[in-house]
């Protein structure tokens, strides 16, 4: 068949169409490792970032604000009592039946640092650095259910198909670092968060800025070594043949998508010698992995086991060396690092799933390392330049989960997902620290005072990066798209700067 009859039937008018929208731009984007900015970032651009580089630490299930950052006398004082009906009426809860009773905090809390923010005794290492964090008490969300909580806070649409917020941020931004991604995913917990991988997905961005997930043990990155008895002289030249094989299928077919694979093969033979290194935290001085509490070379049998929740420990110590290699990852040049730890969704409905069990077990694992990980970063002087997000989709309900049983059972006892009001904090760059913003009611049910969308965590991100996230588009389907959406109700939230 003659060639250009073949391109001509490859070409369909949808095909033509959306290559004729991007086309050239996305050529233009550059390496898989990006330079220090790419060329269509720069009318994006402020010129006023406050920070460099995020690591977003998220609690994949969502863990219960009432029984970690919530000081709720009121609702102590109604615990056990019917759930009031304005609660309930017209509300769609995920498991909770008929009318169920409050339940108060599980845990003491206590007033920390200069601040006097309130915090839950689960979290002694959050309390020693809470001058440096701002805690946001009134985040909502329309979403009730965690795959679509997790794609709006994350992608910004609760459905498949758009890039997530570490692929938006390196196609403008790119990577600092030519032998590392631009966007690492680190994961704990035993299992994917229930939107997948989707999370860091790249949806209609060029594939280029998909995350790249490494692994803590055995190879950092699936397949990055050479296959037995292939040296690194070998690997370059087979390289060598498969980049010009690609730029001669390029000239002939113009799919952007094959420019993007020869940028993927040389990135991945340049990580070949700097992802071992920087993912060795062997490396590290004792007293830094002290801090953290990382154990190098540890691997946990949750990791690998059908449900993992009936093996946690409170010392395993995979969250922790998760959050020792996002600050070398950042330190080395890696624009963003997601970590994110699954088993936070504690209904008490089975084993390994409870609030007044499991959420010490899960807050032991992360509390040391977050801990530590702001302090590293201060005394290393990169806090200043590091944005730390952490949170999960929702939060929980004031009133227990009653689907299973309806008295509390030690061992059992459990929460609803409540997408009404719930915490998320955030810490270093350029993030105004020692600050509690926003109030809930009494019982921590609804914001008293300055609600907070998913919209306005995501035009926050933005702006601290240096973007405006009004104008920060690509273009797809006849729309400029954007992270946080059609219209422009996400807020930047400038009380909270430093």
């Amino acid at each position: 068949m003659d060639l250009r009859f073949q391109q001509l039937q490859q070409i369909t008018r949808r095909h033509l169409l959306g290559r004729a929208g991007l086309g050239l731009g996305a050529m233009a984007l550059g390496s898989l490792a990006g330079a220090t900015e790419t060329s269509t970032a720069k009318k994006y651009l402020t010129g006023q970032a406050k920070t460099k580089s995020v690591i977003y630490l998220h609690m994949a299930g969502s863990p219960s604000q009432v029984d970690l950052f919530e000081h709720k006398p009121a609702l102590t004082k109604f615990d056990g009592q019917e759930c009031p009906k304005e609660y309930l009426e017209g509300k769609r809860f995920a498991f909770i039946k008929g009318v169920p009773r409050m339940l108060g905090p599980l845990f003491k809390y206590a007033q920390h640092g200069e601040s006097g923010q309130w915090l839950s005794e689960l979290l002694p290492g959050l309390a020693s650095v809470i001058d440096e964090v701002c805690v946001m008490r009134t985040i909502q969300t329309d979403q009730f259910n965690h795959s679509p909580a997790q794609l709006l806070l994350h992608t910004g649409t609760s459905r498949l198909g758009s890039p997530s917020i570490g692929s938006w941020v390196t196609y403008g931004l790119g990577s600092e670092s030519q032998d590392l991604p631009g966007f690492v995913v680190l994961s704990s917990g035993g299992k994917t968060p229930s939107a997948g991988k989707s999370l860091w997905g790249s949806g209609f961005l060029p594939t280029v800025y998909q995350g790249v997930q490494c692994r803590t043990s055995g190879d950092p990155v699936l397949y990055l070594s050479n296959p037995k008895g292939m040296s690194r002289a070998l690997r370059r030249r087979t390289l060598d043949t498969l980049r010009d094989l690609n730029e001669a299928q390029f000239e002939r077919l113009g799919d952007d998508e094959t420019q993007t694979r020869i940028a993927q093969y040389e990135l991945a033979y340049r990580m070949q010698a700097a992802v071992p290194e920087v993912m060795d935290i062997s490396r590290e001085p004792q007293h830094i992995l002290d801090l953290y509490g990382a154990r190098p070379g540890f691997v946990s049998e949750s990791e690998s086991a059908d449900d993992p929740r009936p093996l946690y420990s409170s010392s395993d110590p995979t969250f922790a060396n998760n959050c020792l290699l996002a600050r070398r990852l950042v330190e080395q040049g890696v624009r963003f690092v997601q970590l994110y730890d699954w088993g936070w969704d504690h209904h008490g409905s089975s084993p390994g799933e409870s609030c007044d069990e499991t959420l010490p077990i899960k807050c032991g694992q992360i509390d040391r390392a977050i801990a530590g990980l702001i302090t590293d970063l201060k005394q290393r002087g990169l806090l200043d330049s590091t944005l730390i997000v952490w949170g999960g989709e929702f939060g929980r309900t004031p009133m227990m989960q009653n689907n299973v049983r309806s008295e509390l059972k030690k061992g059992f006892i459990g929460r609803d997902h409540h997408p009404f009001a719930f915490t998320m904090w955030m810490a270093g760059g350029g993030i105004k620290g020692g600050l509690a913003y926003g109030q809930t009611d009494d019982i921590g049910y609804y914001p008293a005072e300055h609600p907070l969308s998913v919209r306005d965590l995501q035009a926050t991100i933005l702006h601290l990066l240096g973007f405006d996230p009004y104008r920060f588009s690509f273009p797809f389907q006849g729309l400029d798209n954007r992270l946080i959406g059609p219209t422009d109700e996400g807020r930047i939230l400038h009380d909270i700067l430093a």
